[in-house]
């Protein structure tokens, strides 16, 4: 464990200096009595909290599931394989065995943008899997609402999903319904317009040897920008620091005084998973924690996948990487008199869950627990027929290794397969396509055949097409909102289809980076006044990714989901070659 954090004192309850107001009058009684020896200070409760963020249904090792970890010599790093919903499950039980007061934490994004064994069954298999860990409690984080909010809410009561998507399955173990999560869900910045009310519970509280702690859950305010917006219509997403500082007045007023925050928002550090110098701290989370009121204890962050341990303001900050490869721990303790944390004795440390596969010397694998191994075999196996069934093949490898303009093969191979879907007249007549960079989940790594699985482990959101009209003053607004608003401090470069090129410079102003002039369909520049005919998925159609644009887009018709278009197009085409050349060009 790291070395205690400290923090800032506490004023006493009233009710603590009342009671020590009161024994001094007794004590001043006139008697010959000898005065009563004080009571022995109560023994502080222990407590360990738990948390893996962004676990997003990896029930499995991956092949890309090594971390860079410091080497046992005390020299330099070693690539050490860690993750696996099995070995996680070990690595929780051991963390427990010793501390009677435990308590399991996901900080969001337990499901959606999950691999084939988990999305192929709409994420039931991930939230199972949770079960069987004994987590305690999950905060929502933005791809809780990849499906909307019904499914959501059925994620967390249980039973089967309307069969309206053929290439996903529901309620898929024999004799078997889905029960739903056995924990609650948090999501006290997630409004319904309609009550004014949160849409789950703002905040769960745990008593730990008679003291009772509260873990309020919010999540990036950002979400409605990066889900599909009708899932998310008639919501908002308050400010996190607002809401976390409105729960902690009410949580005081009920005499809870210990509290953690259980953030689905994140940042980054140019430090290791564990160096507490924390570099260059910076991004949302760290903003929020400087807004936060002071009786906040800890805080455990999400969504930027990176591994920090951090101490902002006194308060310990932490986060484990992603896909269940690192868990974040945090040991206290409780004082029965004040009802908090004790001052300086929060201790934190991110642990790797160093699956079977690991051959580092210095680093001991966990074996995998059998009832959750068992669960993942049963929903491979139930897989194995549709996933492995050949769909096409490649030529070369098809990756989201970017070139100087933003383009990558990966994401031209699906605007291109969008294009073919829809270019036919009564199909939408496109004349381009665009895909969204973060709808790309993974490469195609070699040549050769193609499977189902491996199609829809690069393309996992079963996003419908939807072929609209916008003018060339609208479609250069599109390539403009690539680096403004929501994307300007990262931006994301959307992946054209064939013929569609043009050129931007980072240098220029903001709102003028891409040269109008500059934009060719085959060759020929747009016309700012003409309409054209683009299509895209139904994610951006609604505004997704800050691209409010495609919001007015007009004669709209929907067309098939994104991941039969990649299928049709491989069984036509192949072996397919990868394209080499970008489609667009950068200045500066």
């Amino acid at each position: 464990m790291m070395p205690s954090i400290s923090r800032h004192a506490r004023r006493l309850p009233i009710a603590v200096l009342a009671i020590a107001f009161a024994a001094l009058v007794a004590c001043g009684d006139d008697n010959d009595d000898a005065p009563a020896a004080p009571p022995a200070a109560a023994t502080p409760v222990d407590v360990r909290l738990i948390a893996f963020n962004d676990f997003h249904g990896h029930l499995s090792p991956d092949t890309t599931g090594s971390l860079s970890l410091p080497a046992p010599s005390g020299t330099g790093t070693v690539s050490v394989r860690t993750g696996g919903a099995a070995f996680l499950a070990t690595k929780l039980d051991e963390l427990r065995a010793d501390r009677p007061n435990t308590f399991v934490i996901s900080t969001g994004d337990a499901i959606g943008g999950t691999p084939l064994v988990s999305a192929l069954f709409r994420d039931e298999p991930a939230i199972e899997a949770m079960n069987l860990m004994g987590v305690d409690v999950n905060v929502v984080g933005n791809h809780e609402f990849d499906k909307g909010r019904a499914e959501l809410e059925r994620m967390i009561r249980g039973g089967c999903a309307p069969a309206n998507d053929p290439n996903l399955s529901t309620c898929a173990r024999p004799g078997a319904n889905y029960a739903g999560a056995r924990f609650p869900f948090l999501a006290a910045n997630v409004v319904d317009n309609a009550t004014n009310r949160p849409i789950l519970e703002p905040y769960l509280i745990r008593e730990f040897g008679g003291v009772r702690m509260a873990f309020i859950g919010v999540v990036t305010r950002t979400t409605p920008t990066i889900v599909v917006p009708t899932g998310v219509a008639g919501l908002t997403f308050a400010d996190e620091a607002q809401t976390i500082n409105r729960y902690v007045t009410e949580l005081k007023a009920q005499g809870v005084e210990a509290i953690a925050v259980v953030m689905h928002e994140g940042g980054q550090t140019d430090s290791t998973l564990n160096d507490r110098t924390c570099a260059n701290a910076r991004g949302p989370a760290f903003d929020i924690v400087d807004q936060l009121d002071a009786e906040v204890d800890v805080v455990f962050t999400g969504h930027t996948h990176q591994a920090y341990n951090c101490v902002r303001r006194g308060i310990p900050v932490i986060q484990g990487s992603a896909f269940g490869r690192l868990v974040s721990v945090v040991d206290l303790k409780l004082d029965p008199a004040t009802r908090d944390v004790v001052p300086g004795s929060a201790t934190a440390t991110n642990e790797p869950v160093v699956n079977g596969a690991n051959t580092v010397a210095g680093f001991q694998a966990l074996a995998a627990r059998a009832d959750v191994a068992a669960l993942v075999q049963e929903y491979t196996a139930l897989s194995a027929t549709r996933a492995n069934r050949q769909i096409g093949s490649i030529s070369a490898p098809f990756t989201r290794t970017a070139g100087s303009g933003g383009d990558h093969s990966a994401g031209r191979l699906i605007a291109d397969a969008q294009l073919a879907a829809t270019q036919p007249a009564g199909f939408g007549n496109a004349q381009v396509a665009f895909m969204n960079p973060g709808g790309v989940r993974a490469d195609f790594t070699a040549a050769g055949p193609v499977t189902f699985g491996q199609a829809f482990t690069v393309q996992p959101f079963g996003n419908s097409l939807v072929t609209m009209t916008l003018t060339g003053n609208q479609i250069d607004t599109l390539l403009e909102q690539q680096f403004s608003g929501g994307n300007a401090t990262s931006p994301r470069i959307l992946q054209p289809s064939e013929g569609f090129t043009y050129t931007w410079d980072f240098a220029a102003p903001a709102g003028a980076r891409v040269d109008i002039a500059s934009i060719r369909i085959n060759g020929t520049p747009i016309v700012p006044t003409q309409a054209y005919r683009i299509t895209v998925n139904s994610f951006l159609a609604e505004g997704g990714d800050n691209f409010a644009i495609l919001r007015e887009g007009t004669n709209r018709l929907g067309g098939a989901l994104d991941i039969d278009a990649l299928i049709a197009y491989l069984q036509a085409r192949s072996p397919v070659a990868p394209v080499t050349a970008g489609r667009i060009t950068r200045l500066n």
